[in-house]
């Protein structure tokens, strides 16, 4: 599988990914902002603004003539908001593509942004602040991150909160464009059904918005500072008949040379119905009905966590579970034939996963991007776009004793963290079980 990657002008770059035999195309947009890049007063800027793309254009002035626009090409759309990046796309059928790119490229370049919609949609994402808040499942998830970082843009949640949110203004929102989204900063990905002349004219489309020039100075994210001396933990009482926690570790930044081992380490204890993790939970003991580990992984930061949804009562031994199987692995070497079975599963789900031209284009444009960041920041990184041949060849090279050491490192009894919510109360007597 090839990748052309080609920048214009202020540094613009579009990656073009030919799927031989594909059907489709997927038009992704991505700029490297996010929560992270916001002040307290900003914050849920970037999330706001990723909803205001779909709220009229120039070319389709009210949010029903864009969205009637987008539906009758008959694909797929939307968007998304992290940490540290912004995307939008859409994936059509082929011979919907130069539509497709007229219509992404129109909300990049001609969103309105009118004062009108800004208020009503106020109302829209508090709905969804309240719908996560809701969901303990999720938001355990943003109470984890809170725990890791505190108040700090990467402890908050990327939607900011309802006040940060009903306080922003247009005129904030519009700043935060003028200064984030740059062409520097911007990479625009075509997977799928690609030709030479559909790249051409993708070039064409956003020709304006490469030539665009800050009118502010761009805002760079805050530095992530860990300096944890003691397991930190967070409860957030809910009377609910299950409770959700987040018991993890801080781990690996983005590139740094020993992330696929920390990724098959999390794989190992919770990434399948055949790990370590799930199998002592939910199998064998019956406490959870979901056990999941992952291995998260930031331009300057990063953990291990394992999440899981269990009964209210089985808190205590949960958390002993997980720490027990956290301690095997530092002191343990993982028996070759596991390893063998963690990277086969490792190397089939991705090769499904790209098989969609969407995923495929995430999966390009998430490493150019944070590459740029990189690069910009000067955090150290892998400095290349990988195919999914050369991570496999990554993948291959990892040994148990890499992972070992991985876990040594990184499993200790100060760098714990948990998130808990559900009907508890006493945040001291669960954080007395986090040791090693």
């Amino acid at each position: 599988m090839s990748v052309s990657s080609t920048k214009i002008n202020s540094g613009l770059q579009f990656l073009t990914v030919p799927q031989p035999g594909a059907k489709t195309v997927t038009a992704l947009v991505l700029v490297g902002t996010g929560s992270k890049y916001e002040s307290a007063s900003q914050s849920g800027v970037s999330h706001f603004l990723e909803h205001l793309f779909f709220k009229g254009t120039k070319k389709y002035p009210s949010p029903m003539a864009l969205s009637v626009a987008l539906d009758a090409v008959g694909g797929e759309y939307n968007a998304f908001t992290s940490k540290e990046y912004t995307g939008y796309y859409m994936k059509v059928p082929a011979e919907k593509a130069d539509l497709a790119l007229t219509l992404v490229s129109e909300m990049l370049l001609a969103s309105k942004f009118e004062l009108n919609e800004v208020e009503k949609e106020k109302g829209v994402i508090v709905e969804e602040i309240n719908m996560y808040e809701d969901n303990p499942m999720m938001y355990v998830e943003d109470v984890f991150e809170s725990c890791l970082y505190g108040d700090t843009p990467a402890g908050r949640d990327t939607a900011g909160s309802k006040d940060t949110v009903n306080a922003l203004t247009r005129q904030q929102i519009v700043d935060y464009f003028n200064a984030q989204y740059l062409p520097g900063n911007t990479v625009v990905c075509l997977t799928g059904k690609v030709s030479p002349a559909l790249a051409k004219q993708a070039q064409k489309r956003f020709a304006e918005y490469a030539r665009k020039n800050g009118q502010q100075q761009f805002q760079e994210k805050a530095v992530v500072l860990v300096n944890q001396s003691k397991p930190a933990v967070i409860v957030k009482f809910k009377q609910t008949d299950q409770a959700h926690i987040l018991l993890g570790v801080h781990g690996l930044p983005y590139g740094h040379a020993d992330e696929m081992a920390a990724k098959l380490l999390a794989v190992i204890l919770g990434g399948s119905m055949s790990s370590r993790l799930f199998h002592e939970i939910r199998e064998k003991r019956g406490l959870a009905y979901y056990v999941r580990t992952n291995a998260e992984s930031y331009t300057d930061s990063g953990y291990i966590a394992t999440q899981a949804g269990i009964r209210v009562n089985a808190l205590p031994e949960t958390i002993e579970v997980i720490l027990v199987e956290y301690a095997k692995m530092a002191k343990t070497l993982v028996p070759a034939t596991e390893l063998r079975r963690v990277k086969d599963m490792i190397k089939g789900r991705v090769t499904l996963q790209l098989e969609a031209s969407d995923d495929l284009g995430e999966w390009y444009s998430r490493q150019a991007v944070m590459l740029l960041t990189q690069a910009r920041t000067g955090t150290s990184g892998r400095g290349k776009l990988y195919s999914p041949e050369e991570f496999f060849k990554r993948l291959e090279a990892v040994t148990v004793v890499q992972i070992r050491n991985i876990a040594k490192k990184i499993f200790t009894t100060e760098k714990l963290n948990l998130a808990v919510i559900g009907p508890y109360k006493n945040s001291a007597e669960i954080e007395a079980k986090l040791h090693f």
